[in-house]
């Protein structure tokens, strides 16, 4: 399959049905795609032992990957084939401390795009709506 003829949308399917390879990011930080529209994504993930940072609590970083994901994703879906991006700019709010092995889900929305810049916004949530951490993020679009 030529990733490079893929639209971002297309791409992205291609990895939630597993006719390509997800990034290897998404090994280290487990996730995983759930829903996939144009301007949109919806993310599993769950931070396990490898996440701890030395207090015992699961690292910030495990949020802020998972976020910088799925608000980039969500930039990605609506863009043409062989153009790409790049962050530039993650806003985020830890609001609560993720939890340790429990699965939650990452939902990100583009609510601006133009030829050079890309904004969206996400959410890492737990199944009865409790919100851990919400991001903004702004993308270099490559062209």
């Amino acid at each position: 399959m030529d990733k490079e003829k893929l639209t971002g949308l297309e791409l992205m399917r291609a990895m939630m049905e597993g006719r390509i390879p997800r990034a290897p990011i998404a090994e280290i930080v487990p996730m995983k795609p759930l829903e996939l529209a144009s301007g949109y994504a919806k993310f599993a993930a769950k931070a396990d032992k490898r996440h701890l940072n030395p207090l015992g609590g699961v690292h910030g970083g495990f949020a802020a990957t998972v976020l910088d994901s799925v608000t980039g994703c969500a930039i990605h879906t609506m863009l043409e084939a062989g153009v790409g991006y790049g962050t530039i700019d993650l806003d985020i709010k830890m609001l609560r401390p993720v939890p340790l092995e429990k699965e939650l889900v990452a939902e990100g929305r583009v609510i601006h795009l133009s030829k050079k810049i890309g904004v969206s916004e996400g959410q890492l949530k737990d199944a009865d709506g409790t919100l851990y951490a919400h991001a903004t993020a702004t993308c270099m679009i490559y062209r």
